[in-house]
């Protein structure tokens, strides 16, 4: 069995509705504790009192913004190379809840920046190549919406991933290039040391594992809807020529 078999409409949809009741399920089991065990049972920190539980908002909200991109930039990439419709229409799908997700980390980021820093804003590299971020879903969403022509769109819309793919990528490693910048380093890593306490990252594991679900959720919903749209326009086209 081969994965561009899923490339097909009718095996994308007939594989999805099976999947979606149990990843709805997952979510739900996931990301509920995730935040009810992060918000009501984790403790103040030393220096950050209650206002260290936006993380289990934060990043993972701000970890979706940046991959959402990602998974775009490999779905644009299949379709500029082998025409797969259902990639594009996946990317499509995922562009209204990455631009969600950044404005939430913009937000949250913002409410914790204020207290911290003294500043509901600064002009961080991090926070700035975010802002950016957001831009360009928006330029994405737009770009969709003002060419007719799906094919057309879908080619220009694929390569504007290409080119946003590299503020995504400087969102995720500013801290790297610009060690000077306010925004502290990633609260998770595979170095132990460096990651928050276990207190904090075990339910920030779980509202992550969380997000990533309903993430994955929706954008196989909204995929599924886009290709039932594009089925509507192809029998409405054929009614008016026939």
């Amino acid at each position: 069995m081969s994965i561009w078999e899923y490339a097909n409409p009718k095996k994308f949809m007939e594989t999805t509705a099976r999947l979606m009741p149990w990843l709805v399920a997952l979510t739900a089991v996931t990301l509920i504790p995730g935040l009810v065990w992060g918000y009501f049972f984790s403790p103040e920190a030393e220096n950050f009192g209650t206002s260290v539980k936006i993380i289990y908002l934060h990043v993972p909200s701000a970890f979706i913004a940046i991959n959402a991109w990602i998974m775009m930039l490999v779905a644009s990439l299949i379709w500029l190379v082998r025409r797969h419709h259902v990639s594009v229409l996946a990317a499509k799908a995922a562009a209204p809840i990455g631009l969600t997700m950044t404005l939430i980390a913009l937000i949250t980021g913002a409410i914790w920046g204020q207290p911290m820093w003294g500043t509901w804003w600064a002009w961080d590299p991090r926070l700035t190549s975010f802002l950016v971020l957001f831009i360009f879903y928006l330029g994405y969403m737009a770009l969709w919406e003002a060419i007719e022509n799906p094919d057309t769109a879908a080619d220009l819309t694929s390569i504007l991933c290409i080119v946003g793919s590299v503020f995504a990528l400087l969102s995720r490693y500013a801290t790297l290039f610009w060690p000077q910048g306010l925004h502290q380093d990633a609260s998770l890593s595979l170095d132990k040391a460096e990651h928050v306490a276990d207190v904090y990252h075990r339910p920030l594991v779980l509202s992550i594992i969380g997000f990533v679900l309903l993430f994955i959720t929706l954008v196989l919903y909204r995929t599924r809807t886009e290709v039932r749209a594009r089925r509507l326009k192809a029998l409405q086209a054929r009614e008016r020529m026939a």
